[in-house]
């Protein structure tokens, strides 16, 4: 099964994901690279995008604030003024050229941010006002500052769900196949879900149900704004991340994969629970598949996987898709590179987020041409 020679590897059957026809199963991750000057796209993302684009392949775009209070991370793009919609046609028509499927990841981070990332120097917004303790970036040295966030008010919150439809209208005139919305990993969406944020009174807090409604709401406009068959979430219940934790993940997982049935969107995009943090995979006794059962429409599984996992995950029927991340970043060719088996260049943790146009971003290099 996992010689090149094999017609038969899960990976490389075609699928359809509503209504786009993919020729395989292997998806970019959505990845922060943190080079979009001023929250701006830059053409060097042009290249970096069609490098990581095959025919009927999907790729999912870096995290994109909805608003100029979605922002955390120095130079990730935006998507909320005229200015970055028209920065991104031409990365979006780069990836349309070869045939390439195209969603933008739209996200808006919370209380992971400071006061230097908001407008006005105004404390970040979020479900609540806990704190979160300062962080050793990604990087090794420096340590994220967060400044304490401002709860959202009740009547607030319409206003926050509206940036994410005015984002997704957005993405449409960027040319963009489709959203995902960013549920996951500690940021906006996830502070509401997450009881060890969530400390809410009103309508938005307590239950499970109330703590998954501003979540839905933001399902609800944006399905409503540019059609459900254009709209994927990611989750990760159970995930931790910015102190981002639950006291019953499963239950989240699965009452967010059965309420997501009711908008009919296109996909729903969950992250493994061996991935408690963002780098480092644990040993853990749960499992996707309740939620993958539960949700009816495609399921993407992301997080540590390999070659072998992900042949694995579809031929079980554990995923439809599958998600990569840093092996993706370091091999521009990796569905090439996995049909063949071939052996896969390494990624550079230290060159991740760094500025520069080209190093650690668009010069990995590509299998030998061959053919």
């Amino acid at each position: 099964m996992g010689t090149a020679q094999t017609p038969t590897n899960p990976l490389f059957t075609p699928y359809k994901l509503g209504k786009f026809d993919l020729s395989h199963r292997i998806v970019l991750a959505p990845l922060t690279r943190q080079r979009s000057y001023h929250n701006v796209p830059q053409p060097h993302a042009i290249l970096y995008y069609s490098q990581r684009t095959s025919k009927g392949g999907l790729l999912i775009a870096e995290a994109t604030g909805v608003s100029d209070t979605a922002q955390g991370y120095p130079d990730t793009p935006g998507i909320w003024t005229k200015e970055q919609v028209e920065a991104w046609k031409p990365i979006v028509e780069a990836v349309h050229a070869k045939g390439g499927i195209f969603f933008c990841q739209i996200w808006h981070v919370g209380r992971v941010s400071n006061e230097s990332f908001q407008p006005n120097g105004q404390a970040p917004i979020s479900s609540s006002d806990r704190s979160l303790t300062p962080q050793l970036r990604s990087n090794g040295i420096d340590v994220a500052q967060f400044t304490p966030p401002r709860k959202l008010r009740t009547d607030e919150i319409p206003n926050i769900v509206n940036d994410f439809r005015l984002a997704a209208r957005n993405a449409m005139e960027a040319g963009f196949d489709g959203v995902e919305i960013h549920g996951a990993h500690g940021y906006l969406i996830d502070q509401f879900m997450k009881d060890q944020v969530n400390d809410r009174t009103d309508k938005y807090g307590g239950s499970l149900e109330n703590r998954c409604r501003f979540a839905l709401e933001v399902v609800e406009a944006v399905s409503d704004e540019i059609g459900a068959d254009r709209v994927g979430i990611r989750l990760s219940p159970f995930a931790n991340y910015m102190e981002s934790g639950d006291s019953n993940p499963e239950a989240l997982g699965l009452y967010m994969a059965e309420a997501l049935n009711k908008y009919g969107i296109v996909y729903c995009h969950m992250v493994e629970p061996r991935m408690k943090t963002v780098a480092v995979a644990e040993d853990t006794h749960y499992s996707l598949v309740p939620m993958r059962k539960a949700f009816k429409g495609t399921f993407l599984v992301a997080g540590g996987y390999n070659r072998e996992d992900g042949i694995k995950a579809v031929a079980e029927n554990r995923a439809d898709l599958v998600v990569y991340g840093r092996l993706f970043l370091a091999n521009p060719d990796l569905p090439k590179r996995f049909e063949l088996d071939a052996p896969l260049n390494k990624y550079n943790r230290e060159t991740f987020y760094l500025s520069d146009p080209v190093i650690g971003y668009t010069d990995y290099p590509f299998l030998e041409a061959s053919d």
